[in-house]
C-alpha cells in the first residue's frame, strides 16, 4: 500500500529556503504567508535551483500571499505536478481584467510551458479546488465558477483596437503575454491559477510605437523599478542611421480601470493610467481618464458614471497585466522579465496593488499635499523627495470628466524625453489635453525647473464647451510660487494655486494657446491679486450684475460667457470704482462665467446664478 507522505511548511516569521525542490509521490507543501515580516529581499519560500513536481499528485500551496522565488536565470522546472496560487479579480460582470499567468502547463519537460486560461480552478476549500467551467454566453457565474470565453482576448505589437486575438480557454498564450478575462457578478471572485511555476529570463516581443499585453508572469511580486530598468531593457542596439543604442520601452507601464454598465462597448466607461519610476526610485502616476467608447473602439468625450480610483505601485502582484510601448527608433526588439526582478512584497503591505476594485474619483481634488516623511499621501500618490519638485494639473471637459497632467522637476531632467520620469499619453480622443514633446502627446513631463519656463498644454475639441484648470498635489514649491496658467490669446494670467480657471471654446486644437509658467511679465512687481478683491452676483431684484471692487483695483475689462461659450457682456476700460452694475434682464435662467481682468491682465474668473 502507498503511503502518503506530506510535507506542511507554515511560515510565519522567518523564511525558508531550497537549493533544489523536488515533491514526489502525493506529498505536498503548503506555505502560509500569514504573520511573515515583509522584506523586498526575503521570502516565505526560496529555492535556488529548480522545482520539480514529479508526480500528478505533487503539489506547492501558497496560500494567505505566500509566494515563490527562484534563483537560477534559466528555467528547469518540470513535473506533472501542479504549484496552487490564488488571486482575486474583479467580478463586475462587465469589467475586463487584464491577467498574466504565473504558471504554465505542467509536463515532465524542463523549463516554462505555454499558459491556458483552462489552467484556473475554482476553490473549494484550504487546498481543494474544482477545473473552472466556461461558457461561450455573455455571462459567467459564481457557482460552481464558470469563465465566459466570449471576453479572453489578448494584444501583441499593434496599435489597434481591431488587433485584439480572441481566445479560447484552452488556446496557448505564450509565457509573459497578458491576457483579459471579464468578471463574475458582484463583489470579488478568487482564483486558483494552478500548473508548473514559471522561472527564469521571460522575453517578449514588443515593437516600436506598438503596445503589446503583458504582466507579471511570477508566482511572486516584481520590482517595477529593476523591470524598467534592467539594462538588457534600456541599452539595446537599434537600427543603422538611429543613436546606437535605445531603450525597448518607453518605461511606462499602462494599467486599464474601467466602470462599465453593460456589455456593449458603446457603454464602456474606462481608460488606461500611467505608471513610470526613475532610477533612483521616485515613483510617477497618472490616473487614466475615463473615456466612453464606440462600437470601433474609437474614445468618445462623455463618459457618465465615476471616475478612475486605482494607483498603482512600485510592486507588481502576481497574476497583474498591463501594457508596454515599445520605444520610438527601437524597431522589434524584446523586453525582459527575470529572476531578478522578483521580490516578496505583499499586496497587504499598501506597497503592492492589483488593479481590480472600483472606488470613487479621487483625481479632481484642488488642495496640496504638504512633504512628509512618508511613502504616500492620502490619495495613494508618491511623496517625491526634496530634491524634487511636482504638480498636477487637472483639465476638465464640461463637467463630464477630467485629464490629469503630472508634470516633474529634477535638475538632471531635459527637454527631451526623460526615460523613468516621462510617460507618452496612450490614448486617441478627438477631446483631451496633454503635454507636448516632438508632437507627440504626453501624460506626465520633466523639466529642469526654472522661474521662466513655459510649459505649452495642447487642448483638443471635437466640440465646443466649457473646460476647467486646476491644480493639486503641489510638491516642494515655495508656497509663495504661483503656478499660472497662461491664456496667450487673452493676455490672461490665472494663478491656479490661488483660483481655477474656467473658459468656454469652440471645437478645434488649441496648440499654442495655453501654457503653464511661473512668472508673469506684467506683474513681477506688482501684488498677486485673490479672490477676494473682487465680488461678484446678481441682484435678483432689480436683474442685474453687481462688481464689486473693494480695493479701488483698475478694472481692464469685464466678461460674461454663457455655457454656449458666446460673450454676452464684454466691457472694456471699466475703471477703479468701487462697484459697477450690468443689466441681465435679457439673460435666460442659467449659470454663467463672469471674468473680472485689470490693468496688468491678471484675471479672477467666477460662476454666476442669473435667475430673473
Amino acid at each position: 500500500m502507498k503511503k502518503l507522505y506530506t510535507l506542511i511548511i507554515t511560515v510565519l516569521v522567518t523564511t525558508f529556503g531550497f537549493a533544489q525542490l523536488t515533491v514526489t509521490n502525493s506529498a505536498y507543501i503548503y506555505v502560509d504567508g500569514d504573520g511573515f515580516t515583509e522584506a523586498p529581499d526575503v521570502a516565505p519560500l526560496f529555492v535556488t535551483g529548480a522545482v520539480n513536481l514529479n508526480n500528478a499528485n505533487s503539489k506547492i500551496y501558497l496560500r494567505n500571499e505566500a509566494q515563490l522565488l527562484q534563483g537560477n536565470t534559466v528555467s528547469t522546472n518540470s513535473g506533472v505536478g501542479e504549484l496552487s496560487v490564488q488571486q482575486t479579480g474583479t467580478a463586475n460582470t462587465f469589467s475586463y481584467n487584464y491577467w498574466c499567468s504565473p504558471v504554465g502547463n505542467n509536463s515532465v519537460a524542463s523549463g516554462n510551458e505555454a499558459s491556458r486560461v483552462d489552467l484556473i480552478d475554482e476553490s473549494t476549500g484550504l487546498i481543494t479546488s474544482n477545473d473552472a467551467l466556461f461558457t461561450t454566453a455573455d455571462d459567467g457565474a459564481t457557482s460552481p465558477l464558470t469563465i465566459s470565453s466570449r471576453w479572453l482576448y489578448s494584444y501583441v505589437v499593434s496599435d489597434l483596437y481591431a488587433d485584439w486575438i480572441v481566445l479560447n480557454s484552452n488556446t496557448p498564450i505564450q509565457t509573459g503575454l497578458g491576457f483579459t478575462m471579464k468578471g463574475i457578478g458582484g463583489g470579488s471572485q478568487l482564483y486558483d491559477f494552478r500548473g508548473k511555476p514559471n522561472n527564469g529570463t521571460i522575453t517578449t516581443n514588443v515593437l516600436a510605437d506598438n503596445f503589446t499585453l503583458i504582466g507579471n508572469p511570477y508566482p511572486s511580486a516584481i520590482d517595477a523599478l529593476l523591470l524598467i530598468h534592467d539594462p538588457q531593457n534600456t541599452n539595446i542596439a537599434v537600427s543603422p542611421g538611429l543613436p546606437e543604442y535605445a531603450p525597448t520601452t518607453t518605461g511606462v507601464l499602462y494599467y486599464w480601470e474601467q466602470t462599465p454598465t453593460t456589455h456593449n462597448t458603446a457603454d464602456y466607461v474606462g481608460g488606461y493610467g500611467a505608471y513610470t519610476i526613475s532610477s533612483g526610485g521616485v515613483e510617477t502616476f497618472s490616473f487614466p481618464t475615463f473615456y466612453g467608447y464606440d462600437d470601433q473602439g474609437n474614445a468618445a468625450p462623455t463618459p457618465p458614471g465615476p471616475g478612475p480610483s486605482k494607483v498603482a505601485k512600485r510592486y507588481i502582484p502576481i497574476g497583474q497585466g498591463f501594457m508596454v510601448e515599445g520605444a520610438t527608433g527601437s524597431g522589434s526588439s524584446l523586453i525582459y522579465v527575470k529572476n531578478e526582478h522578483r521580490v516578496f512584497t505583499k499586496e497587504s503591505s499598501g506597497d503592492s496593488y492589483f488593479f481590480r476594485t472600483n472606488g470613487q474619483n479621487n483625481t479632481t481634488t484642488n488642495s496640496n499635499s504638504s512633504v512628509e516623511e512618508t511613502q504616500y499621501d492620502e490619495l495613494g500618490l508618491n511623496i517625491v523627495p526634496s530634491d524634487f519638485k511636482r504638480f498636477r494639473l487637472n483639465v476638465n471637459f464640461n463637467q463630464d470628466f477630467t485629464r490629469q497632467l503630472v508634470q516633474n522637476f529634477h535638475n538632471t531632467a531635459t527637454d527631451g524625453f526623460d526615460y523613468g520620469l516621462e510617460a507618452p499619453g496612450s490614448d486617441d480622443s478627438p477631446t483631451d489635453a496633454s503635454w507636448t514633446q516632438d508632437d507627440e502627446d504626453f501624460v506626465i513631463q520633466a523639466h529642469a525647473f526654472a522661474i521662466e519656463k513655459r510649459i505649452p498644454v495642447v487642448i483638443k475639441l471635437e466640440n465646443q464647451q466649457p473646460i476647467e484648470f486646476s491644480i493639486f498635489d503641489v510638491q516642494n514649491f515655495d508656497t509663495s510660487q504661483p503656478i499660472y496658467v497662461h491664456d496667450i490669446e487673452n493676455e490672461i494670467y490665472i494663478d491656479l494655486r490661488e483660483q481655477n480657471y474656467n473658459i468656454n471654446l469652440q471645437a478645434g486644437n488649441y496648440t499654442n494657446r495655453f501654457e503653464i509658467t511661473f512668472q508673469a511679465p506684467e506683474t513681477l512687481n506688482v501684488e498677486e491679486i485673490t479672490d477676494e478683491d473682487f465680488i461678484v452676483y446678481q441682484n435678483t431684484k432689480d436683474s442685474e450684475l453687481t462688481v464689486l471692487n473693494p480695493n479701488s483695483l483698475n478694472i481692464k475689462s469685464v466678461r460674461l460667457i454663457d455655457v454656449s461659450g458666446k460673450v454676452i457682456l464684454n466691457t472694456n476700460n471699466v475703471g477703479t470704482q468701487n462697484e459697477y452694475r450690468f443689466t441681465t434682464k435679457s439673460l435666460s435662467d442659467g449659470i454663467y462665467v463672469a471674468t473680472v481682468t485689470v490693468d496688468n491682465n491678471q484675471a479672477i474668473s467666477k460662476k454666476v446664478v442669473i435667475k430673473n
